[in-house]
């Protein structure tokens, strides 16, 4: 195992994660003059001329919006939602806190008594009534937007997507791996109760990183027509590339102790590292042992598809 080879492999990867910061920049750029120059009336015939000259007047209305849906993210996610629960934990429940104590006065028994009621009851309300509607709201949005940008992004360097031929193929496809990545992220939360918390921490946030790598590159390879067996394979083949990949995301979305607001991070930042992932080039061949990170949730997918539709189509173990 050439140590070397790792650790570049990895720094290759923590760089190229950051790397959609600087590209998301211009992107909207190459992408609009590419189809400027597709549509130019000199690449066409002089019957078309008239048309394509009606196309060139409407550059406008066929606009790449990528970085437009990255600041709507932001927006929604950041300005919106993550404001809001900010604004209430920290503004609103302090301020009536604080009435409390001029009415009862400063550590008064019917004062206590009173927050301590007040105080889960005004939690639970905002939750229920703003919260986790917001929350899921912006999930389905934010699952469009990223499509967007994903399409877009992969358009410009790539042409069009390489689909499967059968339909029912692509559902399965995308069914398995919705499974895959519920199950892994399960399997993440469980390694942070290790009780050795060290271990615990260290072993989460790797397989964190891999996740975010897999959810990343998962727009393109998906494009490019890779069915998810060669998807797993790719980034546990190459897991100190995607390790550091992975780790920036990983780092942020650790920091707060709330799974809404690093839902919130997540969602903010995420956009940028389905730019960097179409544009990165990962390092392979920089380890000669895999690592199968996937491979408990594999067999709990395929136990649990074989149950229930009984698995017409060969499982993901074998086809790896």
């Amino acid at each position: 195992m050439d140590l070397m080879k790792i650790f570049e492999a990895f720094s290759r990867g923590f760089y190229d994660s950051c790397r959609g910061t600087i590209a998301i920049l211009y992107l909207d750029k190459e992408i609009n003059e590419q189809k400027l120059t597709w549509q130019s009336p000199s690449r066409v015939s002089v019957r078309q001329k008239e048309t394509s000259l009606n196309e060139v007047k409407k550059p406008k209305e066929k606009e790449s919006k990528v970085l437009k849906r990255v600041c709507q993210c932001g927006m929604l996610n950041g300005g919106i939602f993550l404001f809001s629960i900010l604004l209430f934990e920290y503004g609103l429940l302090p301020a009536i806190n604080n009435l409390f104590s001029i009415i009862f006065g400063n550590d008064s028994f019917m004062g206590n008594l009173v927050w301590s009621w007040i105080q889960p009851m005004l939690s639970l309300i905002f939750k229920t009534v703003w919260v986790i509607p917001l929350f899921l709201l912006s999930k389905v949005v934010n699952a469009l937007w990223f499509q967007d940008i994903a399409d877009s992004a992969y358009k410009r360097s790539r042409g069009r997507p390489v689909y499967p031929q059968s339909l029912s193929k692509l559902l399965a496809d995308s069914v398995f791996s919705i499974v895959i990545q519920l199950l892994f992220l399960l399997q993440a939360t469980l390694a942070s109760y290790i009780p050795i918390h060290l271990v615990g921490m260290v072993l989460s946030m790797v397989q964190m990183c891999m996740l975010y790598s897999l959810y990343t590159f998962e727009y393109k390879w998906f494009n490019m027509g890779w069915e998810l067996h060669r998807r797993l394979t790719f980034i546990e083949t190459n897991w100190p590339y995607f390790l550091g990949f992975g780790l920036p995301l990983a780092v942020l979305t650790q920091m707060p102790s709330s799974w809404i607001m690093s839902g919130c991070i997540f969602s903010m930042l995420f956009p940028l590292f389905i730019v960097s992932g179409n544009d990165a080039k990962p390092v392979t061949d920089s380890c000669d042992y895999t690592v199968h990170f996937f491979s408990p949730v594999i067999s709990i997918s395929n136990l649990l598809f074989s149950k229930t539709i009984g698995n017409p189509h060969r499982t993901l173990s074998e086809k790896r």
